[in-house]
This record gives structure tokens, sequence and C-alpha cells, in this order.
């Protein structure tokens, strides 16, 4: 391994975890901006749900082959590539003047995120030694993750004040940022192996078919029974062509995705786990962001103050988290991230037409403590013990989970606030807004129990001391590798894609 030292290694991960922080920070400016860009373009509610939903399918849709694709053409080509194209359709959407150009430009800024986002995180888990070295940088990246959403929201109710298009302005700036200092601090690696097979073209198309359609079906949950044929179709072909994509890998000399990865318990659980933790997060907040600004009617900027606190998780996953981890271990940690979101979402479900701010803060604190808690030992978990060559395959199954999670969770939440809707009174309103929120309740304790098998059958011990192999070498060894991020934590690979 060659390393890199000092400033340069927290350099370049602060590069690499910009990446979800823009991510995020993107998102959550579009949610809050939404309004504004209907209102100015004369959109449809139709049309300004696809200006979200379409962000959705394209990464959804590509996330899975676009992790696959870091591994098998490059990492570092895959990173500069998509996040030069995520710069440009986010120009592109700023520029839009009809509802077309805004739609083609989140759809393609989607598909650019699946590249580049498992490509970042693979260059992460490829560039420190499995342990608490990758641990702790997965940490930190999972609390810039949630800084970036969290951030993203006020940022996005001061952007939106001045003009909703520097909502899109806004993320150009930072990429181009990225960029500048991604092509200097990434380290250039060694092409990817080449096989006589080539690249499983099948596979891909497949498997890209397969995620764009089960995305669309899960978009659509939120219009309730309206057109329901159209959703179930969706689905059918989805589940069909994803049956298809199987057969496809098992016959393949060189398959996009080797299916026994899958076999791998606690990686499925991690992803599952992941799914519906992120599902319920989203579908909350969602919730939460029309009762503030349909019912109490506060305004976007008030409504982003206000969500600012549950940002504590992008304090407390890189500081509290990782004492946590090295005590009780990833899966136990996560564990009582779960069982405390069941306990924050639960404390609202009484909500009423006039709660003070009082009331609603400790659910707010618990929900972001409850994500600093699970999302970051998910990600360790998902990834660990996963060879090298398949930590892009690793990283794209994660992002495909918690994309479909969180389109889940707010599609569910619509739907379930739809058909409980009896009427236009505010007690009706607060009414269908109490059912919608037993949903992301639902979500937590599915995935507390879910987890809770793997603590029954022993697999809670796995913290961020570090591995098995690790934990059997001399003392010395161990404790020269216990420093949270030594000067030599980033390193390049000779084989890293």
């Amino acid at each position: 391994m060659t390393a890199l030292h000092g400033t340069r290694a927290w350099a370049l991960l602060l590069v690499l975890c910009s990446t979800i922080f823009l991510e995020g920070i993107d998102v959550a400016m579009l949610a809050v901006a939404v309004p504004s860009i209907r209102s100015d373009l004369e959109l449809s509610t139709g049309a300004a749900s696809w200006v979200m939903s379409a962000y959705v399918l394209g990464y959804a849709g590509f996330t899975l082959l676009g992790g696959r694709a870091a591994d098998l053409l490059g990492r570092r080509r895959m990173f500069l590539t998509w996040l030069t194209v995520f710069l440009l359709f986010s120009g592109l959407g700023g520029f839009a003047t009809a509802e077309w150009m805004l739609v083609v430009a989140r759809f393609v800024t989607g598909v650019a995120a699946a590249f580049m986002t498992p490509a970042a995180l693979s260059l992460i888990t490829t560039s420190y030694e499995e342990g608490p070295r990758r641990n702790q940088a997965l940490l930190v990246f999972a609390g810039t993750a949630a800084g970036g959403f969290s951030l993203g929201l006020v940022i996005g109710g001061v952007l939106t004040e001045l003009g909703w298009r520097w909502v899109f302005f806004a993320p150009v700036l930072l990429s181009a940022a990225i960029l500048v200092a991604a092509l200097r601090l990434i380290p250039r690696q060694s092409a990817p192996a080449r096989t006589g097979a080539g690249f499983d073209v099948p596979g891909a198309l497949t498997a890209a078919g397969a995620m764009l359609l089960l995305a669309f079906g899960v978009v659509r949950l939120e219009h309730g029974l309206d057109g329901w044929w159209l959703t179930l179709g969706a689905v059918a072909a989805g589940l069909l062509l994803l049956a298809v994509f199987v057969a496809v890998e098992r016959r393949g000399k060189t398959p996009l995705v080797r299916l026994g990865i899958l076999r791998n318990r606690a990686t499925v659980r991690a992803d599952l786990g992941a799914l519906l933790f992120v599902g319920a997060f989203f579908g909350f907040q969602f919730v939460l962001t029309l009762y503030l600004q349909e019912l109490r009617g506060w305004s976007s900027l008030q409504t982003a103050i206000a969500l600012i606190v549950m940002g504590c998780d992008a304090v407390l996953a890189p500081t509290l988290t990782p004492r946590l981890v090295n005590r009780f271990g990833n899966v136990r940690v996560a564990f009582g991230g779960f069982l405390l979101a069941v306990l924050a979402y639960g404390l609202f479900l009484p909500v009423g037409l006039d709660w003070t701010y009082a009331a609603m803060f400790p659910t707010l604190i618990l929900a972001g403590t409850a994500f600093a808690l699970a999302y970051g030992p998910l990600t360790i978990a998902a990834t660990d013990g996963v060879a090298e060559h398949e930590q892009g395959l690793a990283s794209g199954l994660l992002n495909t989970a918690t994309q479909f999670g969180s389109a889940l969770g707010i599609s569910a939440v619509t739907a379930v606030y739809g058909l409980t809707l009896t009427g236009t009174t505010p007690e009706a309103t607060l009414s269908a807004f109490r059912w919608a929120l037993a949903v992301p309740v639902a979500m937590v304790v599915t995935g507390a129990l879910l987890l809770g098998g793997g603590l029954r059958r022993g697999r809670g011990a796995v913290s961020i001391s570090g591995s098995a192999a690790e934990r059997e070498q001399p003392t010395t060894t161990r404790t020269r590798r216990r420093d949270p991020i030594p000067a030599d934590a980033v390193a390049q690979t000779a084989d890293s894609r």
C-alpha cells in the first residue's frame, strides 16, 4: 500500500465525503423550493411531483449498475466523470423554462449521483484497510450525509427567498470546487484488469430496467388507488425483469453482480435495515414538513430552521457513535438507533393543532440522535468483510437500498394520508397526518425486529476495534492501529478501481 500522509489524507477524505454532502444538500434544497418553482413556472401538481420523482428514478434505477461500474471501469474515472455530469445538469435545471427541462435535468442528475456516490464510498472503503481506520472514515461519511441534508433545508429556504434558480446554481458551484480538488487529491490508479468476456451488457440492461420499473412503481404508491393498475403493472414488470436479470447473472461468465454476495447475511441485513430506517426518516420528515407548512401555516424558512435540530447527527455521528461502536459493536448500536427512532416517532403520534415547538423538540432531537446511531454502523456492516474488488458492488447495494427506502417512505406516507383524508377541515387533515405518521413507526419497528434477529445469532460483537484477524494480532500492533485516523489512514491500492 502506498500511503498518503498528514493533511493530504484528511483532504482526500473531505473531498470524498463532500460528494454525499452535495447529494444531501441538493435534495433538501429542492424539497424546500418546489412550491416556488411550481408557482413561477405554473406547473400542475403532477408536474411538480415529477420534478422530485425524476431524481429518485434516476438514482434508484442506476445505483446498482453505478456501484459495479466503479469496480469494473475504475473508481476514480467514474467519480470524476459523473461528478462532471452532475455539475452540468444541475446548471441545466437552473436555466429551465419548462417542465420537461426540469424533469430531464433532475433525472440525469439522479443518474449521475447513482454512479458518483458508490464510487466515492468504494474509494473510501478501499483506501482504508478494514478495521478502525475504515470504520472511523465511514462514520465521518455518514455524519457528512446527515449534515448535508439538514443544512440544505436551511440554505434552501434562504436561496428560495432570493430566487429558486439559485437552488440549482449552488450545487454547480460546490460541484466545481469538489471537481478541482478531486483532480489533485485522488491518486491515479492502475487500469482495471481486462477479461476476454468483456462487460456484462445484458446484465447491465436488465438490472437498470428492473430497478427503473420497481422505482417507478414505488413512486406511484403516493397516488393511492388512482391508477392502481399502472402501479401494479410497473412492479410486476420490474419483478419479472429482475428474475431475468438473476437468470442472466447465473449463466454469465463475467456477471455484473456476483449473486453469492447476497448470501452474506450481515450485508443483506444491513441493507434491509438501511432501507427501513432511511424510509422511516424521510417519511416522517415529509409528513412533519406538511404539518408545519400546510396545517400550521409556517413559512419554508421557519420550517427549515425548526428542523435543523435534527442535524445533530452531523455532530454525533463522528464523535459519539465511534465510542459506542467500539464498546458495543455495530449491530447493537444500530439496534439502539432503531429503538430510539421508535420512541421519537411514537412521541409524535398524538400531535395536536396547537402543539408548541417545545412539544415537538423531544421528537426532533431523538430522531436526529437515532440517525447518528443507526446510519453509520449500518454503512460499516454493509461493506464489512466484502472483498476489495467488490466494494463498489457493496456500496451500490447499500445506496440502492437507501434510495428505495426514501422513495418507499415518502410514497407510503403520502398514500396513507390520501386514503385517510375524509374532509378539508383542520381536524380531518390532522387525523390523516396521524395515520400517515404510523408508517415510519411501523418501518422502524420492523427494522428493530430485523436487527434483533442478528443480535440473537451473536452477530452484534463486530466493533470499530477491527476484524477478527486484527484482534488476533499482537497487542503492540493493535495499539498502533487504534488511532482514530492516523496520518497514513488513506492509502491507494494497486488494484483499486
